[in-house]
């Protein structure tokens, strides 16, 4: 058990050291790997974007629309078929 209490304390005073030197605070800026994944993400956004959308909308209508419509649109399916 103290093997690993010292171990632990070495490495968070060994880091703390690490994160107050000066090199640790120049960043280089964003890599190509890291624009091509952002992009990548905001694709899947916008792709599964427009098709909850679409149903959102879908479900709006069927909530709102009145029976009556409904059973017009029944009516005119079953005349359509019928021949």
């Amino acid at each position: 058990m103290k093997v690993l209490s010292a171990t632990t304390a070495s490495l968070v005073l060994n880091a703390t050291q690490a994160m107050a030197s000066p090199a640790a605070t120049e960043t280089g800026g964003l890599g190509l790997a890291s624009l091509i994944f952002i992009a990548f993400i905001a694709m899947v956004a916008l792709f599964q974007l427009m098709p909850g959308l679409a149903m959102f909308l879908r479900i709006l209508k069927g909530i709102f629309s009145s029976e009556a419509e409904q059973r017009a649109k029944e009516v005119a399916k079953d005349n359509r078929t019928s021949l």
